[in-house]
């Protein structure tokens, strides 16, 4: 590497020190208090990040919090393949894959159409339609990263990981309840959590607090969700491809690089090659960058754009959600 090269690494590095550090303190006292306090961690990250907005602003800290919010999100999301393996999916038998592949493209579906129906633009409808059907904060940090850019674009996908989180807190304590109460066996109680709670952390938490193998079932179904997030990102850049040129005015690849890494990761997971110790720290790697990329998105956003959104986005989150629940349980029925 030549000594201009070696100087503009070096340039770049210091422009983009203040905003990463900035965003991973956000970070860091997320994760402090979701440990402490038995909250969604996404959730902390975003109000932290929110109530550091000033740093948006400032140009010491803002080329370091728009590389956090873009980059760094695309490493988190490519991280996702490790965790899961074609051996987990393959366990279960084609009923849950079919439950899973029909309930992810048919909530995405109807929430598009709901989307339009309320007046939204349908890219909307995709965002929190993917975030409710796949795997909620994490899927909207995705597809927001796929999908072609907008002014309300960051907006939409702070105000939907905000949704999920909180719908998916309420899932992991009412879900239960109704698992009992339609006395549905432990397969497939596990099931309807994997197939319906929105974020992993609540899938363990309502699966586990079943039994052992409610809670696996739980798990390896949600595994699933995760896995259709490639063709989805892959629908979301094709949209991206067809309504014209990315910023800076080049054309988006019809296949973004972290969507091709996480596939990629999940193959070679699936192999046996990668030791239980680098899965694991490649699963926190992958939180980490999730939840800077949140903080950052954050710092960029002012509250009062989360205020002014209005009560249709919140029905639309509650139906897709409540559409999710009602669809897997039929799907268990007609598998059963």
């Amino acid at each position: 590497m030549s000594a201009a090269a070696i100087a503009a690494v070096h340039e770049r590095g210091r422009n983009l020190f203040p905003g990463v550090v900035a965003s991973l303190i956000a970070a860091a006292a997320a994760s402090f208090l979701s440990e402490h306090y038995d909250a969604p961690v996404m959730l902390f990250a975003l109000l932290l990040g929110m109530a550091m907005n000033f740093l948006a602003s400032d140009p010491r800290c803002k080329p370091g919090i728009e590389f956090t919010a873009r980059q760094v999100l695309r490493v988190g999301v490519a991280l996702l393949g490790l965790r899961f393996t074609f051996a987990q999916i393959a366990a279960l038998g084609w009923e849950p894959v079919l439950i899973v592949v029909v309930s992810v493209v048919v909530t995405i579906l109807v929430s598009v159409a709901a989307a339009k129906a309320l007046g939204f633009q349908p890219i909307f409808g995709l965002l929190t339609g993917g975030a409710t059907a796949i795997c909620g904060a994490s899927a909207a940090l995705a597809l927001s990263a796929a999908l072609p850019s907008h002014p309300a674009k960051e907006r939409a996908t702070l105000f939907t990981v905000i949704g999920v989180s909180a719908l998916s807190t309420l899932a992991m304590i009412a879900y239960p309840m109704v698992v009992q109460l339609l006395e549905l066996e432990t397969v497939d109680a596990g099931i309807f959590l994997g197939g319906t709670i929105h974020d992993v952390a609540q899938v363990v938490g309502a699966g586990y607090s079943l039994s052992q193998e409610t809670g696996d079932t739980a798990t390896v179904v949600k595994l699933m969700r995760i896995a259709m997030l490639l063709p989805v990102i892959l629908c979301a850049a094709m949209i991206t491809r067809a309504q014209g040129t990315a910023e800076g005015g080049q054309r988006p690849p019809l296949l973004p690089w972290f969507a091709v890494a996480f596939v990629a990761l999940a193959a070679i997971n699936s192999t046996g090659w990668i030791s239980g110790a680098v899965q694991h720290y490649g699963k926190d790697l992958s939180s980490w960058c999730l939840v800077a990329a949140i903080s950052a998105i954050g710092m960029k956003t002012q509250l009062k754009d989360l205020a002014s959104v209005g009560f249709k986005p919140i029905a639309l989150m509650i139906g897709e959600t409540v559409f999710l629940a009602i669809l897997v349980l039929m799907l268990l029925r007609f598998t059963g």
